[in-house]
């Protein structure tokens, strides 16, 4: 039986499966379930007030998405090991989600026992992968961080600057004085790092320009 009980917040948009979660760590599991959450601001909030040793998010979440939270517990240097439970295999999705400071994702595909082996793993300070991934483990190696910088790597020059400022907290006229170019001229930049990226708005976009300053540094 484990020495010490991992306090969780679970957050997901489907009741059914938030009953489970509670079910699986539940008395003796070790676990122990803080709070529970069906979108993304009260899932923040959780976190925020609770600092749990872990939480579980869903990628797609009214009000505030998986990735968003990411960003924004790391933006606040919140120390709660944020895990990504989710069905996709999108690759370059999952690489985003590692860029922005997922500790472990999750497959909804895996066996209950697996996951809970793998919540085991992150609390001991394992970084994990799925398991489409040799051994389920995300340590910071050279392939893995190659793998979170690529995601960036199809931005220009000029749309890196502009995402590096952003993560400064500068706003558009900010970041066009600048540069000496004009806000108009940013609001273009910034669409085509959206689309590129495949992200929807500048906290996320903030988290990644932090992340990749870490990968650099």
């Amino acid at each position: 039986m484990p020495t010490r009980c991992v306090t969780v917040v679970i957050a997901d948009r489907q009741p059914i499966v938030l009953h489970g979660w509670i079910n699986l760590l539940g008395p003796n599991s070790g676990f122990r379930v803080v709070a529970s959450c069906d979108d993304g601001p009260s899932c923040i909030d959780a976190i925020r007030s609770l600092v749990p040793d872990i939480a579980i998010l869903d990628i797609a979440m009214p009000g505030a998405s998986g990735l968003e939270i990411l960003a924004i517990a790391g933006s606040e240097k919140i120390p709660t090991k944020l895990v990504l439970f989710t069905a996709s295999s999108d690759e370059g999705e999952l690489a985003l989600a590692a860029a922005a400071g997922a500790y472990g994702i999750i497959s909804k595909d895996v066996d209950v026992a697996v996951v809970v082996q793998s919540l085991r793993r992150i609390a001991d300070g394992q970084r994990l992968l799925p398991s489409s991934f040799p051994n389920g483990v995300m340590p910071r190696e050279p392939a893995n961080i190659a793998r979170e910088q690529n995601a960036l790597n199809v931005l220009t020059d000029r749309e890196r600057q502009i995402m590096r400022l952003v993560s400064e907290g500068l706003s558009n006229k900010e970041i066009g004085r600048r540069l000496n170019i004009s806000d108009g001229t940013i609001k273009v930049h910034l669409h085509h790092i959206f689309q590129k990226l495949e992200v929807s708005n500048r906290t996320v976009l903030a988290a990644l320009a932090i992340a990749q300053g870490e990968l650099n540094g």
